[in-house]
């Protein structure tokens, strides 16, 4: 098998990582409350195999790109916003709700998003180059956000904590030892067979982490499921509608093909592993069902993904490859 055989495979792999989480937390619950451990270090890893993929001295013209960052801005900090905003008016009497979907919706993912602009042919070096802007831009308007669309219940407190652990422990280890692994590979055949055999793996890292967070959440969310019924509505309108913000910013900036679909994967991509650490420092009486309601949408999402990846290339700028 060749690894182009192995990526054109790549969503039934997918879709048996899912369906054997599911099976497995949902039977053995005991056993999937355990690989809960397993959720960082499995990101980490397959961040890292990402990286390897990636000739990092191309990456500043990442930011140097303003029609880029333009789009990716206008579409995360403004047409997102606004969209979650009115996705959101029906959960105001449920503020545990709220305050979960509000945290997981209004924050672009900084970690795995640029494995999946990687396998849904969109340029992954943009998005990698953006991350930090992304991160430090969220974590200053998070709090302005939940301000304005929490109202009286604005209480929340957002501590900026958890998002400097994950970025450190999810961008910045797994890049440095990416990028210290390329320049000794430069001088060394152990470690070039290293990186070779490392290409092999983004598509079975994405199926293990895959694996790890559905199995370790699916009987949370199974448990609280008819709590969890008036927030569905919500992520899968954020699902259909999102993308097409994503594509609209693009379209404004005139983006080629792939610096498009970047745009795209980053609007439809949330940062819900970790943003959970925000939810479960909230007060206790939202805590638990707000935690849930974030562990809904990494469900909900990672499924979308498994279309993403082939529905994004084949409609964003096809004639434009």
């Amino acid at each position: 098998m060749t690894r182009e055989t192995l990526e054109h495979n790549q969503i039934p792999l997918y879709l048996v990582a899912v369906l054997l989480a599911a099976t497995l937390g949902l039977f053995a619950p005991s056993l999937g409350h355990g690989l809960v451990a397993l959720v960082t270090p499995a990101i980490a890893v397959l961040m890292y195999a990402m990286f390897l993929q990636i000739p990092f001295l191309d990456l500043r013209q990442g930011v140097g790109s303003k029609r880029f960052m333009a789009a990716l801005l206008l579409a995360n900090f403004i047409l997102v916003p606004l969209l979650v905003w009115a996705l959101t008016r029906g959960l105001v009497e449920r503020p545990a709700l709220l305050v979960g979907a509000l945290l997981v919706l209004l924050t672009p993912c900084i970690d795995y998003v640029v494995v999946f602009t990687h396998i849904g042919k969109g340029d992954s070096r943009l998005m990698l180059a953006a991350t930090p802007v992304l991160l430090l831009l969220q974590l200053a308007l998070l709090p302005v956000y939940l301000g304005l669309m929490l109202g009286t219940q604005s209480e929340v407190v957002v501590e900026v904590g958890p998002f400097f652990a994950a970025f450190v422990w999810l961008i910045v280890v797994p890049m440095l030892l990416a990028v210290l692994t390329k320049a000794l590979a430069r001088g060394s055949a152990v470690i070039n067979a290293w990186n070779s055999a490392w290409a092999w793996l983004p598509v079975p890292a994405m199926a293990l982490v895959l694996f790890v967070v559905i199995g370790s959440q699916i009987t949370s969310v199974v448990r609280d499921l008819n709590l969890l019924q008036p927030v569905i509505p919500v992520y899968l309108g954020f699902v259909l509608l999102a993308p097409l913000l994503g594509m609209l910013a693009a379209r404004l900036f005139a983006l080629p093909a792939p610096a498009a679909r970047a745009v795209t994967f980053s609007a439809a991509t949330r940062n819900s592993l970790v943003v959970l650490p925000l939810a479960l420092a909230l007060p206790e009486d939202v805590r638990g069902l707000a935690a849930t309601a974030v562990i809904l949408q990494t469900l909900v999402e990672l499924v979308a993904q498994l279309f993403y990846v082939r529905l994004i290339p084949a409609v964003v700028w096809r004639k434009n490859r």
